[in-house]
């Protein structure tokens, strides 16, 4: 099952950190030309990866980008994940913080997030990812295999103490403010450390003051280097 090539944005400064950003059934590019706009991240590159395209149930079988498949919109601790979809894109997502690794970022100055459906998927590939991340955030998403997700954790966690920002708007039509909440909970639960902001009267999209608590994270997890070493 193949997709469009990721859209990269790259650093205009030496490339001394990555942040790959998975989009929902929208677009997440603003996200870097704002940044760009206003000189932010210069030492950064930006990956936008595609998902394949897929039937999307929920969506009477039409075929879109999708990093999996959704069936429904029920009760986020009865509803059934499309398991399959979910570890195949698990394997995209680690396959490109690898091939960072290998190109010279260290690990700790690669960040994976997104939004929606690409939010869940970075909050799981994130903390089952074998090597350890700069960060982890997900806006206006849930928790993916609630079930099994523990234990896909590798045995050594290098990212439990991986600090994970998530947001999420209380009026938000698609995915639940509650499914939001709950999953910061349950990821707190089994140890890791979740900044939960809520965005009052925010629908399922982002707002300029997520947008700035997003920068705020990944300035204190990807900060400049300058000319310190680090990067390539």
């Amino acid at each position: 099952m193949s997709s469009a090539a990721a859209l990269v944005v790259p650093a205009i400064k030496r490339h001394t950190s990555t942040v790959i950003v998975a989009h929902g059934l929208g677009d997440r590019m603003f996200l870097a030309e704002n940044w760009r706009l206003r000189n932010k991240f210069e030492e950064t590159k930006f990956v936008f990866p595609n998902a394949p395209q897929i039937p999307i149930t929920v969506n009477m079988g039409m075929r879109m980008p999708g990093w999996y498949d959704i069936s429904d919109f029920g009760d986020l601790a009865t509803r059934s994940d499309d398991e399959a979809g979910v570890l195949r894109s698990q394997k995209v997502f680690h396959s490109l913080i690898a091939d960072e690794i290998k190109n010279g970022i260290p690990t700790e100055r690669i960040v994976l997030g997104g939004f929606s459906q690409g939010g869940a998927m970075s909050l799981m590939a994130g903390i089952t990812s074998p090597t350890k991340l700069g960060g982890i955030f997900g806006l206006s998403c849930y928790l993916l295999l609630r079930e099994k997700l523990q234990g896909l954790v590798p045995a050594e966690n290098p990212n439990k103490v991986t600090p994970i920002f998530m947001g999420h708007g209380d009026a938000d039509q698609v995915v639940r403010y509650s499914w939001g909440k709950m999953t910061a909970e349950k990821l707190r639960e089994w140890g890791w450390s979740v900044d939960f902001k809520t965005y009052r009267g925010l629908q399922h999209s982002a707002a300029p003051e997520e947008i700035d608590d997003l920068e705020k994270y990944l300035n204190q997890r990807i900060p400049p280097l300058g000319n310190k070493a680090g990067g390539v």
